[in-house]
């Protein structure tokens, strides 16, 4: 990867969101679809999630004038947005902040398992659910979706654009739970066997804050170092429930 790249760099996953909701309440209750009326695309944040937006907000706000960011990159989906615009708005009082969205940052494609629950796959789609557990959610690729790989190839191209557009800025990210997985992968260089371990371990909490810094390695080269990682602190200061859920689908009805 180029050496040029921002000098902070925050990849953040949106607040809670209804369809975080709805997921776990069809879960909860055996079904196997989740009842969702708009498109994935368009499922708003909860009201949870808007207030644990506000919170990340007053947090980057408060940080010092030189370490904020800059310029804000989100996915064109609705509850990455209202995210990034509640903490545009925080940050935009005492300094104008670039906002940005590209598609590229889009929430991972579910193609025909959009909008069924696990149990909702394994009785509609069995063959597809025993080649996923085969052949492993890296290279897994359902009808009409993407696996991770098709995530990660339309990530090198932003981070590409990143490096040359904003190097040596503070950029920061809004985005998805396979997102923020996939710019690790990237940025930290690691294997497939290394991320799904990150991934089993936990999923990325609703707001929480992956970070890094621009240092100088041993041949004066700048790499990024990780300096945070899933970092919730901000919710905690204001009382905010920590929220997770991992990515399934969550779409319109057929």
């Amino acid at each position: 990867m180029n050496a040029q790249f921002p000098s902070l760099l925050w990849v953040v996953r949106h607040g809670q969101s209804a369809g975080n909701v709805a997921r776990d309440l069809a879960e909860e209750q055996g079904l196997r679809t989740i009842e969702i009326a708009e498109r994935d695309i368009d499922v708003p944040l909860s009201v949870l999630g808007q207030r644990q937006s506000e919170a990340l907000g007053l947090w980057f706000s408060r940080l010092a004038q030189d370490s904020r960011p800059e310029i804000i990159l989100c996915s064109p989906y609705i509850r990455a947005r209202q995210t990034a615009d509640a903490l545009n708005a925080a940050l935009n009082v005492d300094t104008p902040v670039k906002l940005r969205t590209d598609e590229r940052l889009r929430e991972k494609e579910f193609g025909i398992l959009d909008r069924l629950t696990p149990a909702g796959i394994r009785h509609k789609y069995p063959e597809l659910d025993e080649q996923r557990k085969h052949v492993g959610k890296f290279y897994f690729r359902p009808p009409g979706g993407e696996s991770w790989c098709d995530v990660i190839l339309r990530l090198r191209s932003l981070l590409e654009m990143v490096s040359r557009e904003y190097a040596g800025q503070r950029v920061l990210i809004v985005a998805h739970q396979v997102i923020v997985n996939c710019m690790r992968y990237l940025i930290e260089t690691l294997s497939e066997e290394q991320i799904l371990s990150i991934d089993r371990l936990s999923d990325v909490p609703n707001c929480g804050v992956t970070s890094y810094r621009l240092e100088k390695n041993e041949q004066q080269a700048g790499e990024l170092v990780l300096e945070l990682e899933n970092f919730v602190a901000a919710m905690h200061e204001e009382g905010m429930p920590v929220t997770t859920a991992p990515d399934k689908p969550a779409g319109p009805k057929p």
